[in-house]
């Protein structure tokens, strides 16, 4: 052995660094390995390094010194904390050793089951083959699946996110070492990873089409909102707008996602924070036939934001068929029908994996054809209660803020006429449901302001609880393909909430427009993991949830067995844990191996 001085370089300057090392044989010739670092200060002036490098040397080959030497020792110290975790081939090989029981213990326990799942699927999707092609290291790639891990398993910031990987068998599982990794290291990621998002996402899509045999005629699409912690200056896309988070004293950006009929994410889109739905559906059609290739013959549906004439032209005029629900003034023509006793067709809706206890509740439907379109309509008793409730809470408040306003008015706290018209018009559009039912007036002559329940609307909308209107323009449709295909939509709706709460999309942190964006397509790229799985388990006639199954998992862990031996040498077992039986039916159910790990196997003298 021998003391070596290297030099290293940083950003902010260089610095010498002192190691020990000492010469092996190699199939190549002679080499230099570390044996470990000394620090950045010489342990002993230069002329005396050969003497303590011997020194060390015999310590550690077990012989003591008649004079200890306290750098000697200290050195040692360091060696034995940092006991390298490899096997010295061959040492004990076909041995029996005898153990001190007593002594028996385990140490660094972390959580494996979801993170062995993960990284299963992510094998699967071919995602590394997919980042390879896309131009990404293999650090990059191994960068882009722990943040993914992350943000399915437990969502955290990047600064919070090393000490996570750290906390997990990730690096016993990945074979990598996590170490040093840094927050750093993880928001320049962000932007290595930025322009590489649409051909990642397109042929992540291609693969899970194969791979999963998807149907590619179908798509869904809606939009929710996000937002931020701060102000957010520098992001031109961070905008104050329809919150639909409940916060609308943040700024926001909109998400539009489009899914196929299995749940799989196929394109999004991040827009400004002030768009509304309908104006944005240009933009994901020309998303969609990029990721997709689809340029004709697919029917697309879209909630009733997106039901305005000019948006199902858009539909058309890509050479797609459209299916959405009608908006509220459509459906009112059609009381005499819903009325009408003939033609219901009944339907059970099935639970999705993310709601398996939820009732089976009856859907009605009939169906009803014009030159051009195909009308479904639908009756739920279940729907009937939530409308109900939903206008007399409506109702009110309404009732409440008209009394305020009048209260305002003869007070003479609001006397302007234009100012009073204003406030009218803020609480039509604040209670759109129900103001239509009130007839509002005011006086300027005599200075008073009343309302006067209109009967007759009041009473057809109370018929028209728990109802709603499909058109589509596929007029070869059955009324109960109408409504199971529309149904469909509600994956969009449950993939938002999948990415909002265990995904943790929301607050983003973030401020640059860049990293926002990488930042929600690592929220998808998550998602298509969570797809990947729950589509598994639905292929085995399980329906359960991704959160059902992570928390399931959580026990399986990796741990190292202690094995102090009578010979004063310890030997430790790096494994997994045995998989109780739930964790071995849900390995079984999504085909994937128990061993989440090579066993690795040490000799160490403490």
């Amino acid at each position: 052995m021998f003391i070596k001085r290297t030099k290293k370089r940083t950003k902010s300057g260089s610095y010498f660094n002192h190691l020990l090392v000492e010469s092996v044989m190699t199939p190549k010739g002679p080499r230099h390995r570390v044996v470990c670092s000394l620090g950045s200060l010489a342990p002993a002036p230069r002329e005396e390094w050969l003497a303590l490098a011997h020194r060390m040397s015999a310590a550690l080959a077990g012989q003591t010194e008649l004079v200890p030497d306290a750098r000697v020792e200290s050195i040692g110290e360091r060696l034995r904390a940092r006991a390298s975790p490899t096997t010295e081939t061959g040492k004990h090989e076909g041995e029996l050793v005898s153990v001190l029981i007593d002594k028996v213990g385990t140490e660094m326990p972390r959580e494996a089951g979801p993170v062995h799942v993960g990284h299963q699927m992510w094998r699967r999707l071919g995602l590394d083959e997919i980042l390879a092609a896309a131009g990404m290291s293999e650090r990059a790639r191994l960068l882009t699946e722990v943040m993914t891990l992350n943000r399915l398993i437990k969502p955290s910031s990047e600064h919070a996110m090393p000490d996570w990987i750290r906390r997990t068998a990730l690096d016993d599982i990945l074979d990598a070492d996590f170490s040093s990794l840094s927050d750093d290291s993880l928001y320049e990621h962000l932007d290595r990873l930025h322009p590489r998002r649409e051909k990642i996402e397109s042929a992540l899509a291609e693969r899970e089409r194969t791979l999963f045999n998807l149907d590619n005629t179908f798509y869904l699409y809606d939009l929710t909102s996000t937002y931020f912690e701060g102000e957010c200056p520098v992001n031109p896309q961070a905008m104050y707008g329809y919150s639909r988070d409940g916060r609308p004293d943040c700024k926001q950006v909109v998400v539009g996602l489009v899914l196929d009929q299995d749940g799989f994410p196929k394109a999004h889109e991040v827009f400004d924070g002030n768009r509304t739905d309908r104006t944005t559906l240009d933009e994901m059609l020309e998303a969609l036939e990029k990721r997709t290739g689809k340029k004709s013959g697919c029917t697309v549906i879209v909630d009733r934001g997106m039901a305005f004439d000019d948006n199902l032209e858009q539909i058309k005029k890509c050479h797609h068929h459209y299916l959405v629900a009608s908006r509220q003034g459509e459906r009112d023509e059609h009381l005499q029908d819903f009325e009408g006793e003939e033609g219901w067709t009944e339907v059970v809706r099935e639970p999705s994996p993310a709601n398996s206890g939820q009732r089976k509740t009856p859907v009605f439907v009939k169906k009803k054809l014009t030159e051009d379109e195909l009308y479904v309509l639908c009756w739920s008793e279940g729907r009937v209660q939530k409308d109900r409730a939903i206008r007399e809470k409506q109702e009110k408040r309404l009732l409440s803020d008209l009394a305020k306003l009048r209260a305002r008015i003869s007070n003479g706290r609001l006397k302007q006429e234009p100012k009073i018209h204003e406030a009218i018009g803020r609480l039509k559009e604040r209670y759109p449901r129900v103001a239509r039912y009130y007839e509002m007036t005011f006086d300027a002559q005599t200075q008073t302001f009343s309302w006067q329940e209109e009967s007759a609307r009041k009473e057809r909308a109370a018929k028209l609880d728990g109802t709603y209107l499909l058109k589509t323009d596929r007029k070869d449709m059955t009324d109960t393909e109408v409504w199971r295909t529309y149904a469909l939509l509600t994956r969009v709706e449950s993939a938002f909430r999948s990415m909002k709460s265990p995904l943790m999309e929301r607050p983003i942190f973030h401020h640059l427009k860049h990293r926002v964006q990488t930042h929600i397509f690592l929220c998808v790229l998550a998602y298509h993991l969570l797809a990947s799985v729950e589509k598994s388990m639905l292929d085995r006639a399980i329906h359960t949830s991704w959160e059902t199954v992570r928390q399931q998992l959580s026990t399986h862990q990796v741990v190292t067995v202690v094995l102090p031996s009578d010979t004063g040498e310890v030997l430790r077992i790096r494994k997994g844990s045995t998989p109780e039986l739930v964790h071995r039916e849900i390995y079984d159910a999504l085909r994937i191996p128990e061993q989440v790990m090579t066993p690795r196997i040490t000799w160490s003298s403490t």
